[in-house]
């Protein structure tokens, strides 16, 4: 899809929502251990050493930006990632980091 340019103030608010949805790290965190599949609240904080109201928190943000789903079995909640973009604009910053880090080794080196 191509950009109008300019940037319509509606798309720029929707692209701001969707940067701040990533904007805590223990989102990317939740994001990045749900790649492996469904997680429940508890399976989470155990795994990120962090509190279940922690998680919950943040899944709930998550959810709200579709950027994950929710399916409940019996008493139990599951999530999984809905939204496979988000993981793409994180592979682009860190490749992007990476490509920063190789240029300042660079730098470093020839001085």
């Amino acid at each position: 899809m191509a950009l109008p340019t300019p940037l319509p103030p509606e798309l720029i608010e929707l692209i701001t929502a969707r940067f701040k949805l990533l904007s805590e790290p223990m989102r990317i965190r939740i994001l990045d251990q749900l790649r492996e599949g469904e997680q429940s609240v508890g399976s989470l904080a155990e795994i990120l050493d962090t509190s279940q109201q922690n998680v919950s928190k943040h899944l709930q943000a998550l959810h709200g930006g579709g950027a994950v789903s929710r399916r409940k079995e019996g008493n139990t909640v599951f999530y999984g990632i809905a939204d496979q973009s988000l993981l793409a604009i994180c592979e682009v910053v860190c490749d992007s980091v990476e490509q920063r880090i190789s240029e300042l080794s660079q730098i470093v080196a020839g001085s």
